[in-house]
């Protein structure tokens, strides 16, 4: 064996990017991590977080071996034991909760923590073990449900334009989006487009990294895109600007979408969004001139009572523009729609002896606390952190208190949720193990090598649950298929594109792109619609109880007067350029460069309030509260609070900032509704600061 090795993989963090990397090893250990230059969407290059991959891999608080509580729950106080211990407790558990309760009274919690089709989300990692069981299904709609529900609505797929194909736009708009901080690949082609004359527009109710890179920026208030967007057609219909041929031929429902745009002139969106009417009008007078436009929204922007409507209206401009039939026209939101993987013979959700319940993974308190019949009994963590992710922190922590709750977390780190377990089990790190992944910012495939052998006692996710089925006795053969089986069967397709997307190619290449066509227009020939057309009218929205005609959908809480009273600020907690949600938030190096918990107000804000530039305050509401350091600065708009998401609450003086959203749904998709929040700003007195 060659003392260097170069081992391919991929990032499999939770980012649009999906990087190709390349691990060097020498000697049997990790020494260097690169992203692979070969790669046509990421080119080289990985984030500020990725880079300390190895190092992160190797802290001393990396998870070794099971442990078994000895404290109460919530302590973080363990004992260690062996793997036999450990699945011998599991499996005596868990039989007897489906014994007792039956099988819905076990809940698979699958997280973001990776999203290979292996080993995390929703993949192989058990899922086939838990189908066999009766398991209650798992609803990991914490991302992009809401959008993804919006698009379906509307143009049958969330897959959209391929990102590459920014370069070609002329009029470019990021709407609620942040790449230079939350998957900054994508950068290089917004780039491109800039370098051949586009105009760049961001819309975001902070001025972002990429907001200040801008030409120019408009800030809504938090949850009312759609009523801005409504008001930029109002614009272009105005002036006659419609493509009326590719409304005739590939639109259902135009004349009633009509009828909805001309209720938002820019004067009546100005003053719900509070952007100023004349900067409405004149980028509805861009878009109406400048062709292609490309409109790229990522996930934080549908995080709100409306989210699903948002996207569904976003997703009708290029309609209306007939962007959507021109190269570098339409809108960007996730790829996922366009990878044909063969999923079902992944999940082989067959196996379930009858139908189960779905539980919602944004709803975690909810479904610990008031679901009966049968309560959940026994949860299991995978990729998770739902302690420092998960909406209204308070309920969750109550929920995971239960003593009559058997858990069991799988994790590489001491999180706040491992301090819930019953048993927790140490996961492998992606460049320890195989799986295979897509990316839902582009449209290649990626094939992760294992390049060392796993740390301590750690094992891969599909591999724990191979063990514990054969712990259990189970033997349904297809629990014990192996990692390179699952691939094949995940990548038996018989979808054109597809075609020459082979495990051997892919372990010898790295990564595939799909067998798309050559340009990439996603509807050249119809949506995969009902219809066959862009629906601005939607059977499927009304039958989720939504409003049949895209509109404007107003965000509970933010648009709440009563509440805005009580509770004057609309708090973002957006992405942070340091972590990914909760990971790497205990890397030593990322913590000192991000520091701890702080929260932006606009100077004018602070002013009224008698508030200070580095005063420690509180962030409020009727559900919980967390500590911050404000920070005073004209890069967030007045009525509005920014913070960022991803602290570890036990590391951040016990509570971050999802202990004031709230557990409640999107209008689709049943999304979680992070950016529908108020809250209240006071500052801690300083004789308290002082005691801490």
């Amino acid at each position: 064996m060659p003392a260097e090795l170069k081992v391919l993989g991929a990032c499999p963090l939770d980012c649009p990017d999906g990087c190709s990397w390349v691990v060097t090893v020498r000697d049997g250990k990790a020494v260097r991590i690169r992203g692979n230059p070969d790669h046509p969407y990421t080119r080289g290059a990985l984030c500020a977080k990725v880079n300390r991959w190895l190092e992160r891999a190797e802290q001393p608080d990396r998870l070794l071996h099971p442990m078994r509580r000895t404290g109460r729950k919530g302590e973080g106080r363990f004992e260690r034991v062996g793997w036999d211990e450990a699945l011998d407790e599991i499996a005596e558990r868990l039989e007897g909760v489906v014994r007792e309760h039956g099988g819905e009274a076990v809940w698979p919690y699958w997280g973001t923590g990776t999203l290979g089709y292996l080993q995390g989300l929703e993949g192989y990692s058990g899922r086939r073990f838990f189908n066999v069981l009766g398991a209650s299904a798992h609803d990991a709609n914490i991302c992009s449900a809401a959008g993804a529900a919006g698009l379906e609505a509307t143009i049958g797929s969330p897959g959209g334009m391929d990102p590459q194909d920014l370069a070609h736009a002329r009029l470019l708009i990021l709407w609620g989006t942040n790449p230079l901080t939350s998957g900054h690949h994508v950068w290089a082609f917004v780039q491109a487009a800039r370098k051949a004359g586009a105009h760049l527009v961001v819309i975001d109710p902070v001025r972002t990294r990429t907001a200040r890179q801008a030409d120019e920026h408009l800030a809504p208030l938090p949850g009312t895109d759609a009523a801005l967007a409504l008001a930029l057609l109002h614009v272009v219909v105005g002036l006659g600007a419609q493509d009326e041929e590719f409304l005739a031929r590939r639109t259902q429902g135009w004349e009633e979408f009509r009828a909805r745009i001309a209720e938002f002139p820019p004067e009546r969106a100005a003053e719900i969004t509070g952007v100023p009417a004349d900067r409405i009008r004149a980028l509805g007078e861009r878009l109406a001139r400048t062709r292609p436009t490309a409109i790229r929204a990522t996930q934080g922007i549908q995080r709100n009572a409306g989210g699903g409507s948002t996207l569904r209206v976003l997703a009708s401009i290029p309609g209306v523009t007939g962007d959507w039939a021109r190269l570098g026209g339409g809108l960007s939101f996730s790829t996922s729609g366009h990878v044909k993987l063969n999923k079902a013979a992944l999940y082989r959700d067959d196996l379930r002896p009858r139908p189960v319940r779905t539980l919602s993974m944004s709803r975690l308190g909810e479904g610990l606390l008031d679901v009966r019949d049968p309560p959940v009994k026994a949860l299991f963590v995978i990729a998770a952190n739902p302690v420092g992710s998960t909406p209204h922190q308070g309920r969750v922590r109550r929920g995971l208190a239960r003593e009559d709750l058997f858990t069991v977390v799988l994790d590489q780190f001491p999180t706040d949720t491992v301090d819930y377990a019953d048993i927790v089990l140490p996961a492998t790190s992606q460049h320890e193990h195989t799986d295979l992944h897509e990316g839902y910012g582009h449209l290649y495939l990626t094939w992760n090598e294992p390049a060392v052998a796993p740390p301590g006692e750690c094992l891969p996710t599909a591999e724990t649950f191979r063990r514990l089925a054969r712990r259990m006795g189970l033997e349904e053969p297809s629990l014990y298929d192996s990692d390179e089986s699952l691939a094949e069967q995940l990548l038996d397709s018989d979808h054109p594109w597809m075609a020459g997307v082979t495990l051997d190619r892919l372990r010898e290449e790295g990564f595939v792109r799909m067998s798309v066509p050559d340009p990439f227009l996603p509807y050249a020939d119809g949506f995969p619609t009902p219809s066959g057309r862009l629906e601005f009218r939607s059977a499927l929205a009304a039958a989720a109880g939504a409003d049949p005609v895209a509109g404007y959908t107003p965000p509970a809480e933010v648009a709440d007067a009563a509440r805005a009273a009580r509770y004057p600020f609309a708090l973002v907690s957006a992405a942070s350029h340091e972590s990914l949600n909760t990971q790497f938030a205990n890397n030593p190096e990322l913590r000192r460069r991000r520091g701890g918990p702080s929260v932006r107000l606009h100077p004018g804000d602070a002013e009224r309030l008698g508030l200070r530039d580095g005063q420690r305050v509180r962030v409020a509401n009727d559900r919980g509260a967390f500590e911050a350091t404000l920070e005073l600065t004209d890069q967030v708009r007045t009525g509005v609070a920014a913070t960022a998401k991803g602290h570890w609450p036990k590391l951040s003086g016990g509570a971050n900032a999802n202990a004031v959203v709230d557990e409640r749904d999107t209008d689709l998709g049943g999304g979680p509704v992070f950016h529908d929040t108020r809250v209240e700003i006071t500052a801690i007195p300083d004789d308290q600061e002082d005691e801490r």
